[in-house]
């Protein structure tokens, strides 16, 4: 997981460094919310972000409240870090955009454990959105299918919206994931098949 890290002090972003480093993440440093938003802006960005509360030039709140209103940025997991622990304050941070907090000095043990729930939650939310995209191509290819389909009254042929004649089999196939197989309905047995079985004098099978 890449986990992007924001923090001014210099001992506490050495430490998470570190921490999560050692713990399998690929790690971001920055020492300032201004170096985390434009890192967040870019391509590719890290989908978890854990966030100083106070920073120079920019804070973490702020960042949450950036990445939040960009909709391509939805995704991202943000943890702030903060010496606030009050009710009030872990409150104006939830309420910015934050998806958790940490009270500093953050305990190590409590500290990976949130970043593991993050890292839960993004693969969720990413096993979400491919099966939302599934379910959207199957119902975009469903709807090829729904409507009305001119089709010639002798030989069954469909004309699709360029005014080209397709036989059933190459306009379905065509337009979804079917696979035919052939056989011959009774009706066509009784009405076609066996009469010209008798007229070519074929025995007819069993």
């Amino acid at each position: 997981m890449r986990i992007l890290i924001a923090d001014d002090d210099d001992v506490s972003r050495l430490e998470l460094e570190a921490l999560l480093t050692r713990h399998g993440h690929e790690v971001v440093a920055v020492s300032d919310g201004t170096e985390a938003w434009e890192i967040l802006q870019g391509e590719d960005p890290p989908r978890l972000a854990v966030l100083d509360w106070l920073m120079e030039e920019m804070d973490g709140v702020e960042v949450c409240r950036r990445v939040r209103e960009r909709p391509e940025l939805r995704d991202v997991y943000l943890i702030l870090l903060t010496s606030r622990a009050d009710k009030k304050h872990i409150l104006t941070g939830l309420q910015a955009g934050a998806n958790d907090y940490v009270t500093k000095p953050f305990d190590r043990d409590e500290l990976l454990a949130r970043v593991r729930v993050g890292s839960q939650m993004i693969g969720l939310q990413a096993e979400l959105t491919a099966r939302v995209l599934e379910l959207e191509t199957a119902l975009t290819q469903v709807k090829q299918l729904q409507g009305l389909l001119p089709i010639c009254s002798y030989c069954k042929s469909i004309r699709d919206d360029k005014n080209y004649w397709h036989q059933v089999e190459s306009y379905v196939r065509s337009h979804s994931k079917a696979e035919f197989s052939h056989g011959i309905c009774p009706g066509c047995w009784e009405s076609v098949v066996k009469p010209q079985f008798l007229v070519e004098g074929i025995a007819l099978p069993e």
